[in-house]
């Protein structure tokens, strides 16, 4: 098969392998669509990653191609997504059905061979069935998705509180759309690229509530926008010193605080923002990955419901589309930032 494989920190090369080799539980998943996530970029070109070689991409749908011998045959050819993170089942946290907090988890794309592939040897446990009316694109998006409503649903804000979102990444547009389609209505945003706004009003969110970092300055519109009092849920989805701190003042008495972006560097905490946690009474949670319990109240069956009743439309999120061959192409565009950019995605055509 064709697939893209990472040799060592900015050595990943188109090469043919072998076909995955599946165990007893695994099913052979050809690949449809794959999409690239920020944390690739990283993965790929600075950090590297567990061991190597390994093929990236966790976010990725397809059709199940084979089956090993102890799954149930009826999954053969079934269109599936895929949930990535590979849990040990036995750890506390496991064992309370909370798997994205696994201690020793396993991680396709970045800790075992993921989906920049034709091929990808996937758990039948990580599988969930596709409707026939989500694609295979959409389907690639359901990890995000999924992280998204996680964060909105670990913190959930009522239809009256004031919610802001700082970072319109992809998490940060997809959770906008989940809040919106929820019923929220006031909700400030705060992004850095016009087609960031775009989509943002696109979806809904009136012009006046979205804030242009780049030409504004976020804190004090924000503060005129509530009237000196700051808002009652802040989202912050970048990972960054600065946009922590704007979180920690931003927010107001008693309001909650949900970090979503992962760290780019560092975090420290100033001892006059910590301060305003303390002195504001201020709720800070964290939140990684999502819920995927095989129930219909987990998270990833809540994104699948929205999308089987097409009640979001994440599609209009993707602006480039490639075939799996020049999957490098969208790589170096988010890597380098050389234009604007929403959801990339690869396709096995």
């Amino acid at each position: 098969m064709k697939a893209w494989v990472l040799h060592n920190i900015n050595e990943l090369r188109l090469e043919t392998v072998g076909d995955p080799a599946i165990k007893d539980d695994e099913v052979l998943v050809a690949v449809k669509a794959a999409g690239i996530c920020g944390s690739d970029i990283p993965r790929v070109f600075y950090t590297g990653t567990y061991s190597y070689p390994l093929i990236p991409g966790h976010e990725f749908s397809g059709v199940v191609a084979a089956v090993g011998k102890d799954v149930d045959s009826e999954w053969n050819g079934q269109r599936v997504g895929v949930f990535p993170l590979i849990p040990c089942c036995s750890c506390g946290p496991c064992q309370n059905k909370q798997y994205e907090m696994c201690r020793k988890y396993s991680y396709l794309g970045s800790r075992r061979n993921g989906g920049f592939a034709e091929y990808v040897a996937v758990p039948a446990w990580n599988l969930i069935k596709l409707p026939d009316n989500v694609d295979y694109a959409e389907a690639a998006m359901m990890e995000p998705m999924s992280v998204a409503v996680h964060a909105m649903r670990k913190i959930a804000p009522s239809e009256s509180e004031r919610i802001a979102i700082c970072g319109l990444g992809t998490i940060g547009l997809f959770l906008l759309m989940f809040l919106l389609e929820s019923g929220k209505k006031n909700i400030l945003a705060i992004g850095n690229k016009e087609f960031q706004k775009q989509m943002a009003v696109k979806m809904g969110l009136p012009e006046e509530c979205y804030c242009d970092s780049r030409k504004q300055d976020a804190d004090k519109w924000l503060m005129e926008k509530t009237n000196g009092s700051g808002v009652d849920v802040f989202f912050e989805c970048v990972g960054k010193n600065e946009t922590l701190k704007q979180a920690v003042a931003l927010t107001g008495a008693a309001g909650r605080i949900m970090l979503v972006g992962n760290p780019a560097s560092d975090m420290t905490l100033e001892k006059e923002i910590y301060w305003k946690i303390l002195r504001n009474q201020l709720t800070v949670m964290g939140t990684w990955n999502s819920s995927f319990t095989h129930s219909q109240e987990d998270d990833w069956h809540y994104v699948l419901e929205q999308l089987e009743k097409r009640r979001i439309k994440p599609a209009e999120f993707i602006t480039h589309r490639f075939p799996l061959e020049e999957l490098d192409k969208g790589l170096e565009i988010m890597r380098d930032k050389k234009e604007d950019y929403g959801k990339v995605m690869g396709m096995v055509l």
